[in-house]
């Protein structure tokens, strides 16, 4: 019997294989499209529209529009005449108005269904906006929207996720529960997963899983996989807006109230906040911008910053001492300070057996797929996808985020960086063995 089961899986196994070889050209010309044409969170809605497009036309039930996002859980919008402005660009590159409609006010994103029956409920995570850079890798399908370029691989997540649900629904008659496909906007900034998860689209799922494109270090060799990251930094970002009183800065400075030495003392007491004996903290303030001219006492900035902890308990300890800094550095010099949330999400933790499942079907179905000897490794920066892994464990379900190892041009949010298109084929395959894996009757 045992022989039985084993033939049956490794047959299963390398019809899988022989799918991800044949959609293969599909995802790469995908992933060339996307890579050309690239959206900035919470504007991505050439992406949406041709990913719903073939979505649809495969047979999943696909959502896009004020559903996919709870509208108040968004983080970092941009403004409306932003958003206008790229909803327009869309339609000007050939979208249909009725797919762009829906979408029109930032509310970019789907989500995809496939039911098969009883069963299960596993679902799949992909990214789909780029990085306002301008890009410098030469490459004949290079961004054709200026300042904007996909420099951290989630063109290629986008492409290998309508890959990976080609296979699945060319095998849809050996598994059986209900597959969910999520393309979510805005990641970068950690400002859509949120919202997402709020709007409830994981309240069901028993596995979930994510991945992303990444770069090889000593530490993995050779390796092509690292079945679950963990303890990424927890992070927020913050905005922060100062309001003090113009005055003529010769004839009568008295009478105003600048905005700059407050923003100034702001700035210094945060790089001089205790770090945390439990663990690293990072901070950073990326942008600082006040005044309008050298004779007028400015009455009006805004700080732009993040903080960062290994771990969210750290990193909620970074946020407090950062509000109670910019408040206080406000009152101090008598104007005020406003301060909004732009974006944040909790440390990505995975499930220990989820990861543990991935490698053993690495391990004896896919042994040219090469994974790391340990079960969780170390994630770099910060990653949106643990609201909706937390959102899932909290209901007792299972969460993980392989990262698909390859060599990369340059690091990831440069602008020459770029990755072998095989590593959609990597991805391909070793999401649909694990997805299939979960379902399978």
């Amino acid at each position: 019997m045992k022989k039985d089961v084993g033939s049956s899986k490794r047959k299963m196994t390398k019809k899988i294989e022989e799918l991800a070889r044949t959609y293969f050209p599909e995802a790469v010309s995908l992933r060339r499209l996307l890579h050309e044409k690239p959206e900035l969170g919470w504007c991505e809605y050439v992406a949406t529209s041709v990913v719903a497009a073939q979505l649809k036309a495969l047979g999943y039930q696909v959502q896009t529009g004020p559903s996919v996002c709870k509208a108040d859980a968004r983080m970092g919008v941009p403004s409306e005449a932003i958003l206008e402005r790229e909803w327009l660009r869309a339609r000007s590159e050939g979208i249909p108005e009725r797919e762009l409609e829906p979408m029109r006010g930032g509310f970019t994103g789907l989500i995809a269904v496939l039911h098969q029956g009883p069963g299960p409920v596993a679902a799949l995570r992909l990214d789909l906006d780029a990085l306002p850079l301008t890009e410098k890798t030469g490459l004949p399908f290079a961004s054709s929207h200026p300042g904007v370029m996909h420099a951290c691989g989630h063109d290629g997540h986008t492409a290998m996720g309508v890959g990976i649900a080609r296979i699945m629904k060319a095998m849809g008659d050996q598994w059986q529960g209900t597959l969910k496909l999520i393309f979510q906007p805005a990641e970068e900034g950690v400002r859509g997963g949120r919202a997402v998860a709020e709007a409830g689209h994981v309240d069901d799922v028993d596995f979930l899983l994510g991945a992303h494109i990444f770069g090889r270090s000593r530490p993995e060799g050779d390796c092509d996989l690292v079945p679950g990251a963990s303890g990424s930094f927890a992070t927020t970002k913050l905005d922060a807006e100062f309001t003090g009183r113009a005055a003529h800065a010769g004839s009568f400075p008295e009478k105003g109230l600048s905005v700059m030495p407050a923003m100034a003392a702001a700035v210094t007491a945060l790089y001089g906040i205790p770090r945390h004996s439990k663990g690293a903290t990072r901070i950073n303030v990326g942008r600082m911008e006040a005044g309008g001219g050298r004779n007028v006492v400015a009455d009006h900035g805004i700080l732009e910053l993040e903080i960062r902890g290994a771990g969210t308990e750290i990193n909620s300890y970074m946020e407090e001492q950062a509000r109670r800094i910019l408040l206080g550095a406000a009152k101090m010099h008598g104007v005020s300070c406003r301060i909004q949330t732009a974006g944040g999400a909790p440390s990505v933790v995975s499930s220990l057996s989820l990861c543990e499942r991935i490698r053993t079907l690495c391990l004896e179905q896919f042994p040219q797929i090469r994974p790391t000897s340990y079960l969780q490794g170390p994630s770099e920066g910060s990653e949106d996808f643990s609201w909706l892994m937390e959102r899932v464990k909290a209901r007792g379900g299972q969460a993980a985020f392989p990262l698909l190892l390859t060599d990369t041009a340059a690091p990831g949010h440069t602008p020459e960086f770029d990755f072998p298109e095989t590593v959609l084929h990597t991805g391909m395959t070793v999401l649909s063995g694990v997805l299939f894996d979960i379902l399978k009757k």
